[in-house]
């Protein structure tokens, strides 16, 4: 699945242009390198995160099925660390 797609389909981000636009601003990376739209995700990847007040890092546990997931679900997707 996509960097952006993943984003917003686990909820770390309200919706999919944001996540673009985060990409396109360069504060994602994932395993440690910055991150371009097309980047898939995979189990086991680390994604980060860097907002003006600190970085934020997460778990790449499994990969949704569905276009969205309850909020109650996250946690079975992604690990923040």
């Amino acid at each position: 699945m996509r960097i952006d797609k993943y984003l917003s389909s686990v909820n770390i981000v309200k919706r999919r242009t944001v996540a673009q636009d985060m990409i396109k601003e360069k504060v994602v990376s994932v395993n440690g390198a910055v991150a371009k739209g097309s980047k898939e995700v995979k189990p086991g990847d680390r994604i980060e995160i860097r907002y003006l007040k600190g970085t934020k890092t997460f778990e790449v546990l499994d990969i949704p099925k569905t276009k969205t997931i309850p909020k109650s679900q996250k946690d079975h997707y992604v690990k923040e660390l």
